[in-house]
């Protein structure tokens, strides 16, 4: 058995972690059907074709369930902090197998914060906490900078499993400031966070982001959910939009990435 605090995790289930290894999106990384012959990589689901994502790509160590989701709530909530180390390390690889799509020179890290009165409860930020084990891990100083309180969480937006993807959009709308504008001019940016469910949260956080100057954003979190099928996505793109009560359309309409 390892010992992780006073929570016992056996080696056979920390070797049970698996990255993720099916044909994902180039952009928001849920698992979709590339056709033959495309490039992976420039692959978008039928969702990031209808919905242009604000931040250049996401990328997550493994799906959200199982071994790794548990992990993830020991952390959370019942504050296993020594688990951020094991979750940080799963990080890094996320942050290495997207360091060849960032560009050269310092990359800025930036922890999604949580509102104060929840960090106040819970202790800690999760996101955080892993974002310091994953570049610890990497040990690379002069090429990622974690600046953990570049952003700011402006009001409690409370939990959101049960809302639909609009629904989330809505609910993360103005939740978030930049604290220094300044110091966000033309940086590229990796936002890190300890999970992409439908990727409102990110969405959010990278427009406030480039409207502060930055100049392009990458998400790099440990899990994320894989909840449907290609086509689901695009009905489901097509709900959010009818069922939008304000009409407005933030995203543009795009063209597949793999026919630029």
């Amino acid at each position: 058995m390892v010992e992780i605090s006073r929570i016992p995790v056996c080696s056979l289930c920390l070797h049970e972690l698996r990255p993720l290894s099916a044909s994902l999106c180039g952009v928001c990384g849920e698992a979709c059907d590339v056709p033959p012959g495309l490039d992976p990589a420039r692959y978008r689901c039928r969702y990031c074709q209808k919905v242009h994502p604000p931040f250049d790509r996401a990328v997550a160590f493994g799906s959200y369930d199982g071994i790794l989701r548990d992990l993830i709530h020991l952390l959370k909530f019942q504050q296993v902090r020594p688990l951020a180390a094991v979750l940080g390390e799963l990080l890094a690889q996320s942050l290495a197998g997207l360091e060849p799509s960032l560009p050269a020179g310092a990359i800025v890290v930036i922890p999604v914060p949580l509102y104060a009165k929840r960090k106040t409860q819970r202790g800690f930020n999760q996101a955080e906490l892993i974002a310091r084990a994953a570049l610890k891990a990497l040990d690379r100083p002069g090429r990622f900078e974690l600046v953990p309180r570049a952003l700011v969480r402006t009001r409690d937006t409370g939990s959101q499993i049960g809302l639909s993807r609009r629904q989330r959009r809505q609910n993360m709308r103005g939740a978030f400031v930049v604290s220094d504008a300044e110091m966000m001019e033309k940086r590229s940016v990796v936002l890190v966070d300890d999970v992409y469910t439908t990727g409102a949260t990110a969405a959010e956080c990278a427009r406030v982001l480039l409207r502060a100057g930055a100049a392009r954003v990458w998400v790099a979190t440990v899990a994320r959910t894989l909840k449907v099928s290609d086509g689901a996505l695009a009905e489901d793109c097509a709900q959010d939009f009818s069922q939008d009560e304000s009409g407005e359309r933030e995203c543009e309409e795009v063209t597949v990435a793999s026919n630029r």
